[in-house]
């Protein structure tokens, strides 16, 4: 009797992705790299898997130069969203820590199989994740994998802190006014004369808000291109890279560098930075008066901040537009103007002001419409006492007068125009009336 003929088995075909890792971008860019060698191993196992169904899926998962200690790889993502769009039913990898080295993470992973029916293989630790023995083993595998990665990490720590402490470079960004060759810093002659600028300029004023403003006058950027502000700068005179010392974890040690600042600038630097700001602050209006302060604007409707320098116990004072301190030196066609010459000129229109009997009469009008008693003579009079007496008067005195007779400077292309207030006027005139009544 024959026997009636077998039914051929039918065999489900299972969609295999491969996913590869590398953590360093270290030799990515050979011909035949790391990822390449993780691929050719795995798609020749799937290859042999052939007669069980599985075929190589045309998407590749591939992550370069990025650790396995996070899940933000854009590989990685890639393949969890075809997961489950439910393209995928095999992951294959060379090894398990190519996946992930977190058994945290891991888990996750793992969960999001579980949901989709997708199961877990690597090439080279034959386990399968559907199994209990599977699930036992690769947790075993991946408690390994991260406690070796934590001991990895210690080691690395150990020798940042023993090259820190001999003085060592140990990356990272070089502070402004070096440079790095052949992993050491070496001075950049041409920042470094900025740093050397920068530090003995704040021990001529005190202040890291007016430095910050002249830093950004003169154009000076960080290394990255980015403004430097007055964070930035403080964090500069604390650096003590520039003592030639390396710091690590608060304690500083003698560096392999050369100093760009000398121990006596670091002192005074620092000497000053333990004061009060508000001390800082207070000091530094009182050393330098500006008449002009809020009053000043430039051709482009931008206002002029206050600022000055020191060259031994000279005082130069300027007023610099908000456009050069925020976009560099070109920006305006008048970044920087001298404080003296132009005080001097807004006082003197102000002298021709008090001079001239039309503008005199007017001010008498508005002060007749605001007080009863004063006359165009003794307005006019008034007004005329502070020609001759203007040199006398207390800084204080003469910035308090400005501000009352003054709404606006504007620097134009034929000199300066000066809007005054017409009713400061009128209140100076009853005020000065009064005083001369009073001596009277």
């Amino acid at each position: 009797m024959t026997k009636p003929p077998e039914k051929s088995k039918v065999v489900r075909k299972l969609r295999c992705a491969v996913y590869t890792r590398k953590s360093s971008e270290e030799g990515l860019e050979q011909e035949f790299n790391s990822l390449h060698a993780q691929r050719e191993a795995c798609e020749a196992f799937i290859a042999s898997q052939r007669s069980e169904g599985w075929v190589l899926v045309r998407d590749q998962y591939d992550d370069g130069g990025i650790s396995g200690g996070t899940l933000e790889r854009p590989g990685l993502k890639r393949l969890m969203a075809d997961i489950e769009d439910g393209l995928v039913d095999v992951v294959v990898v060379y090894k398990i820590d190519r996946l992930s080295r977190s058994l945290a993470d891991f888990a996750k992973l793992v969960e999001v199989f579980d949901r989709n029916g997708v199961t877990f293989v690597s090439v080279t630790q034959s386990f399968n994740t559907t199994t209990s023995m599977g699930r036992l083993t690769l947790n075993i595998l991946l408690s390994f994998a991260q406690f070796e990665r934590e001991v990895t990490a210690e080691r690395i720590r150990d020798k940042v802190a023993a090259s820190r402490k001999k003085g060592m470079w140990m990356g990272g960004v070089p502070p402004f006014g070096y440079r790095v060759e052949n992993r050491k810093l070496l001075v950049d002659e041409e920042n470094s004369e900025h740093v050397r600028w920068i530090f003995a300029r704040f021990i001529e004023i005190g202040s890291c808000t007016l430095l910050a403003r002249e830093v950004g006058a003169r154009g000076l950027g960080t290394p990255r291109g980015n403004r430097i502000d007055k964070k930035y700068l403080y964090r500069m005179l604390s650096n003590r890279a520039y003592i030639g010392e390396a710091v690590h974890k608060g304690d500083s040690y003698p560096g392999e560098h050369d100093a760009i600042i000398d121990r006596e600038t670091w002192d005074k630097v620092h000497a000053i930075l333990q004061e009060s700001p508000r001390k800082r602050a207070a000091r530094t209006r009182a050393d330098t008066p500006a008449l002009l302060k809020g009053l000043l604007f430039g051709p482009d409707g931008a206002a002029f901040s206050p600022t000055h320098t020191r060259k031994g116990e000279r005082l130069y004072r300027y007023y610099v537009s908000q456009t050069v301190l925020k976009h560099g030196a070109r920006s305006c066609p008048v970044g920087r103007v001298p404080a003296g010459e132009i005080e001097t000129a807004v006082i003197d229109q102000l002298r021709a002001v008090f001079r001239q009997p039309e503008i005199v009469a007017g001010t008498w009008k508005a002060a007749r419409a605001r007080a009863d008693g004063v006359t165009e003579v003794d307005a006019r009079a008034a007004l005329q006492q502070l020609d001759p007496l203007w040199d006398e008067l207390f800084p204080s005195e003469q910035a308090r007068i400005v501000a009352l007779l003054v709404e606006r400077v504007e620097i134009v292309t034929e000199g300066l125009n000066v809007r005054l207030r017409m009713d400061g006027l009128a209140g100076l005139a009853r005020e000065i009336t009064a005083d001369i009544g009073a001596a009277a």
